[in-house]
């Protein structure tokens, strides 16, 4: 008697899609889940042959696809390896949300509203407001149907008095403050760092627990210098690129390590140093920490 194969029963072998596009579909659901993080390899043809229980050439179509869809890259005698997805870019120095930032280059971001209640804040958000009569809200973001950030927004409820998750579906929460309560966004302050995922932004951001992500915090005001929003988004990098605009006008970039607070950063005035040389510290202390991240986590 033949040995079973493991995972032969993943193919419908009676249905009308064609088994090399099954084979892909797994394969997808794999580098989409993080299961095949970007940069890893794929199984040999003879281990995919044995896993689905099909022949090479089956195999090969399959690895062909995805390849066509940018999913993979394949090189003669090379396994195949997953490639890194097309590229969203946030500019981290800009007021304006995610969801306007994607809107402007034309991808469609998907909200998912998955908590609006008033809740009592963390301290360090309750000194930010003067108050602690806030409401907490938190969104999955999706582009082509991937989750690419979780965001956790703190709002003061005396100005935003009856806001409703049904008004923030697939909308931005700056045109809703805009539209509803006068409230338009001025100056803040952004901040990057790298952190790992626990189990609960595994879950939602459909990752690995581990897996490294990026995360920007911020505070911002409103055009007449009152507080708006604090803000905290943990973003998957995979697809997401950071960008920061630097020129003899432009805001200073500034490095602080690790633990340092919101507040002691935003505290300290830049003392006329060249900001790429501050770019550069930010951007390589956040380096080593998804390096670290990646051989430990």
């Amino acid at each position: 008697m033949a040995e079973k194969l493991p995972d032969s029963g993943l193919l419908d072998r009676t249905g009308a899609q064609p088994l090399y596009a099954q084979i892909a579909r797994h394969l997808s659901d794999d580098i989409r889940n993080g299961r095949l993080p970007v940069g890893s390899s794929l199984p040999s043809e003879a281990a995919l042959c044995k896993r689905f229980g099909v022949a090479r050439s089956v195999v090969r179509q399959a690895l062909a696809g995805m390849q066509s869809e940018g999913l993979i890259r394949r090189e003669q005698g090379r396994a195949a390896v997953v490639a890194p997805q097309n590229e969203l870019r946030r500019m981290v120095q800009r007021s304006t949300g995610l969801y306007e930032q994607f809107a402007n280059a034309g991808t469609l971001l998907r909200t998912r509203i998955l908590r609006l209640e008033p809740a009592m804040p963390p301290p360090e958000v309750a000194a930010f407001f003067g108050s602690e009569d806030t409401w907490v809200l938190e969104r999955l973001r999706r582009a082509d149907d991937l989750p690419i950030a979780f965001v956790r927004t703190w709002l003061p409820r005396a100005r935003t008095a009856g806001l409703q998750a049904s008004m923030l579906e697939d909308a931005s929460l700056h045109r809703v403050l805009a539209e509803h309560y006068d409230i338009r966004p001025g100056r803040g302050r952004n901040r990057i760092r790298a952190v790992a995922a626990d189990k609960a932004l595994a879950l939602r951001l459909e990752t690995a627990k581990g897996s490294p992500l990026l995360m920007l915090e911020g505070q911002g005001m409103d055009l007449n210098g009152d507080p708006m929003e604090w803000f905290t988004t943990w973003h998957r990098p995979e697809q997401l690129v950071f960008d920061v605009e630097v020129g003899p006008a432009s805001e200073h970039v500034q490095a602080s390590p690790p633990g340092k607070s919101l507040e002691g950063a935003a505290a300290k005035e830049a003392s006329g140093d060249n900001p790429l040389d501050e770019l550069e510290l930010l951007l390589g202390s956040a380096l080593d920490v998804l390096q670290r991240v990646r051989h430990h986590g």
